[in-house]
């Protein structure tokens, strides 16, 4: 193990916040004297099975403390994820069956994967523990919460607030996941900031059954590419793990410029002092954005998928944008032979939402038809069976078409 200081010259990169700080240095200090790794927990709700870059910014910090000797034990909150995490939400999250819960958490994990060592993890089911936990203890538990406690926070105050129902399970929520910090004898709990007050119950539960107390490591919410709110599938501002690499770098090619220094900072390995380097020529000028997002592009998709990778994304890039090539993440749609109105056709294709949506675009020349130019919305086109054709809107929203 290196010594502490430099452990911690490390691990606080990107960090928001530490409670208690003086608990880690004196955590990673008995560690480096007695050789004994930290037992270092993520908890995760395989609520869903995607991975974005904003969960990796949690899972990057898991790898540094992996690359430094220390143990990580992800937490897969089989019995959680039925109740969902209500931390931020401004409604009560739909039940998920376990059945739902475990197929996502096998395609979570291979995720995870590509970010943290599989050869430093324990895994863990919190079902290990709930499934046989006693409600006389689960009482017991819950008795070192009060309502008031949970009022506090803002998301159900909110709700509260604005007459919004607050199921008494979500308040239970806390309370496991406090108790997952016992039951595996967590040092360290890593989450987001929306994540504090969960985190912090589990260093209550731990004082109540006389352990030592984790520390909590909460990281900033990454922002989306769109540089304004939180990264989210469901928004669209998202860039995923399991992209293929031109569309990984497109995305990134895209950045808004005010995040760009940020997701150097979370996302790579470059030196602070070089990223913070980058920030201040991108704000005087002497440095084009682009060359500074082409920059992160390459580093993030070759972190994936390899130098060759990247730079075949970057050149596919220029391909696209001259009009010579198709981007991976084109969409494909299969549709029965005959003959189409073209209006009907790109609703029909999901090229369009309506067809006076589609009738603009096409007036003011946004429309290919296998590289050819549709100017009158009035056209008509026949398809046969076995063919294949190409729609192309603006410079990168493409459809391949498969006429079965």
């Amino acid at each position: 193990m290196r010594p502490v200081s430099e452990q911690l010259e490390i691990l606080l990169r990107g960090v928001t916040e530490i409670v208690p700080r003086d608990e880690l240095e004196k955590k990673l200090q008995h560690s480096y004297e007695t050789n004994t790794p930290l037992r270092v927990k993520l908890g995760v709700d395989p609520t869903a099975p995607d991975v974005h870059f904003g969960h990796t910014v949690v899972m990057r910090k898991l790898r540094q403390f992996q690359d430094l000797g220390h143990i990580v034990v992800l937490i897969v909150g089989d019995y959680t994820a039925m109740i969902g995490d209500p931390s931020g939400r401004n409604k009560m999250r739909p039940r998920l069956s376990h059945k739902q819960v475990l197929e996502n958490a096998k395609e979570y994990q291979e995720q995870f994967f590509k970010v943290v060592r599989r050869d430093r993890v324990e895994i863990r089911y919190n079902g290990e523990w709930f499934s046989e936990l006693p409600f006389n203890k689960v009482t017991e538990l819950m008795g070192q919460f009060t309502v008031a406690q949970m009022l506090e926070r803002e998301d159900f105050q909110n709700r509260y607030a604005a007459h919004q129902p607050i199921s008494l399970h979500e308040f239970m929520y806390p309370m496991m996941q406090g108790y997952d910090s016992v039951e595996i004898r967590a040092d360290i709990e890593i989450g987001g900031m929306d994540q504090k007050f969960n985190v912090l119950r589990g260093r209550d539960l731990q004082i109540y059954e006389n352990m030592e107390p984790q520390v909590g490591l909460f990281m900033p919410i990454l922002l989306g590419t769109d540089g304004k709110i939180k990264m989210s599938k469901s928004i669209g501002n998202y860039v995923g793990v399991n992209e293929v690499p031109d569309v990984m770098y497109h995305k990134i090619y895209n950045l808004a410029d005010n995040i760009i220094e940020n997701w150097f900072e979370l996302l790579t390995d470059i030196p602070l002092s070089e990223v913070r380097e980058i920030g201040e020529k991108i704000r005087s000028g002497a440095l084009n954005p682009n060359e500074a997002k082409h920059r992160l592009a390459m580093t993030l998709v070759t972190q994936y998928y390899g130098e060759e990778a990247a730079l075949k994304a970057a050149e596919t890039e220029r391909a696209v944008h001259a009009g010579n090539a198709v981007p991976g993440d084109a969409a494909e749609v299969e549709i029965a032979p005959g003959e189409y109105g073209v209006l009907d056709l790109l609703v029909t294709l999901n090229v369009f939402k309506s067809k006076g949506e589609a009738r603009r675009m096409i007036q003011n020349g946004g429309v290919k038809w296998n590289a050819e130019k549709w100017a009158d919305p009035a056209l008509s086109v026949t398809l046969s069976s076995s063919e294949n054709h190409l729609v192309q809107v603006g410079k990168r929203s493409f459809t391949k078409v498969f006429v079965k």
